[in-house]
């Protein structure tokens, strides 16, 4: 990714870790356990959600993290069910924001070849230049980013939200589980690494985003090419 593409790519990073974020506290609440909202992490303030660190890695190593929502397991009334849940919270939330922004690419594209279609080549040319092309790949790396973000936080891999749902089916003692934890994050950076710098592919994330864009965007092509 280059430095044009990350331009266009920060608004759909800050929307999507904080969005992801809000909706792990935001689950957490209505579960019972206030922690996260005392923490104030129950709000829409990027703020409150991006850790400057793992904002830094963002740009400049590709990869990065947020601040993780803290919540209190004391608190849940059914601890594995409810973890599984506040686990999920955030990639279903980066899901369903990456399908409304889908959608409005497909108004977008709709709107595109219905002006190539009817012959309407002012509303083409205002459409294809200007705001609108802008607008179009912030539209589009948002919608990439948001399931990219989907995708690859249900890989179950510590510390990512996938391995709490996994191990939230099991019956592991927390002694076990922690010290999986704890050395998931490491390896987990040795793999990005890897994938970032040696250009090998180890976890497909591109693939699945891409096969999933097409499937629901087959009309793409009018937004990028057409225009």
């Amino acid at each position: 990714m280059d430095w044009e593409s990350l331009l266009y790519s920060l608004p759909g990073i800050i929307i999507g870790l904080t969005f992801h974020e809000f909706c792990h506290a935001f689950a957490a609440y209505k579960l019972g356990d206030t922690t996260a909202k005392d923490q104030g992490r129950l709000t829409f303030n990027p703020l409150k959600h991006i850790d400057p660190i793992g904002f830094i890695f963002i740009i400049i190593a590709r990869f990065g993290w947020a601040k993780p929502v803290q919540f209190n397991p004391a608190n849940l009334s059914h601890y594995r069910r409810d973890k599984a849940i506040i686990a999920a919270a955030g990639p279903l939330a980066n899901f369903l924001l990456a399908t409304a922004l889908i959608l409005l690419l497909k108004g977008f594209a709709a709107l595109l070849l219905d002006s190539i279609m009817s012959d309407n080549w002012d509303r083409y040319v205002f459409m294809s230049s200007g705001f609108f092309n802008i607008m179009k790949y912030i539209l589009l790396y948002a919608a990439m980013i948001n399931l990219g973000l989907f995708v690859f936080n249900l890989l179950p891999l510590p510390p990512l939200d996938g391995s709490h749902i996994f191990f939230s089916g099991l019956n592991l003692r927390p002694e076990i589980e922690y010290r999986i934890m704890k050395i998931g994050m490491p390896i987990l950076f040795i793999i990005i690494i890897i994938q970032n710098w040696a250009h090998v592919t180890i976890l497909p994330i591109n693939f699945v985003v891409n096969g999933i864009l097409h499937f629901m965007i087959p009309e793409i092509w009018i937004l990028f090419i057409m225009s």
